[in-house]
């Protein structure tokens, strides 16, 4: 028996909403990025596994690794150096620019912008010092105060710069303003200095020292500002004539002799030049006789 037109209708219309209240969201490219994915109809899977399995689970995440490092002693491997970039170093062939690691921003003074020395060159040969300045820093040299190296080479000890320095400017009236990095060889300290007084530049020279272990690298860089600091000097007048072939002859006819040493434990002989007031040091003892 056929149904009334009626109830047909009805049921078409019924029919419709399901079909369209089973789209898909991937009809929407916003809504796309949403939808899940698919799922495989597989009857026997369903029908096997309870209902319990069906649900989804979430696996909790991984412990985040710790951020307190307990240090070892002694330690196993080197600390990873943060001044250098191997990868700054490769894209500059090896070259980098001395002024490398001192960017640091020049300090103010009362909202004025101080120099930066590592490229200023403010005041040099602009004005001279005061005539007692000048006195200071050309006094002759006290024979008293130059030592001499065992090959005859006269320098005057490191103090007795500072305190010349000192009574021409006063303490803190001067001062060595680093140029550059250090540059340590294998067996070398180098690094440029300028010498700052009463704020401005007056002279810059590069400082070098030796050392003989990786443990006096911090010795030798003392020693590498020392070397600088006589080097200034010099421009300033200071003991002068330590450069002058006259007076160092004179100097050695009547402050030094040559005397021959020899070496306490390996027995090897050498002259060596000392002052006349002084003595042969250890590990040398003098010796009458020649090698």
């Amino acid at each position: 028996m056929a149904a009334p037109a009626s109830r047909r209708g009805a049921f078409q219309l019924l029919t419709g909403s399901l079909r369209i209240s089973q789209r898909s969201f991937s009809s929407s490219r916003i809504n796309a990025a949403f939808a899940s994915p698919p799922r495989q109809s597989t009857t026997t899977d369903t029908a096997a596994k309870p209902a319990a399995t069906t649900a989804t689970t979430y696996k909790s995440a991984a412990p985040a690794a710790p951020r307190t490092i307990t240090p070892s002693f002694p330690a196993k491997e080197p600390p990873v150096p943060t001044s250098r970039s191997t990868a700054a170093a490769a894209a500059t062939n090896g070259q980098r620019s001395l002024t490398e690691g001192l960017s640091d921003a020049p300090a103010e003074i009362e909202g004025v912008a101080a120099h930066d020395w590592t490229r200023s060159y403010h005041g040099l040969g602009s004005v001279p010092f005061s005539p007692e300045q000048a006195e200071t820093l050309l006094a002759p040299v006290n024979s008293e105060d130059v030592e001499v190296k065992p090959d005859g080479i006269l320098y005057l000890p490191e103090i007795k710069y500072r305190r010349i320095l000192n009574k021409a400017f006063g303490p803190g009236g001067w001062g060595l303003a680093p140029r550059g990095e250090s540059i340590v060889t294998a067996k070398l300290v180098t690094r440029e200095y300028g010498m700052v007084v009463q704020g401005r530049l007056v002279s810059i020279a590069r400082g070098e020292q030796q050392y003989f272990d990786p443990d006096g690298i911090p010795t030798a860089t003392e020693g590498c500002k020392s070397n600088a600091l006589m080097r200034c000097c010099k421009d300033l007048g200071i003991a002068s004539e330590l450069w002058d072939p006259r007076f160092i002859r004179e100097f050695n006819k009547k402050f030094t002799k040559e005397v021959w040493v020899e070496h306490v434990a390996t027995k090897k002989k050498k002259k060596i030049v000392i002052r006349k007031d002084d003595v042969v040091k250890y590990p040398f003892k003098e010796s009458k006789m020649g090698a």
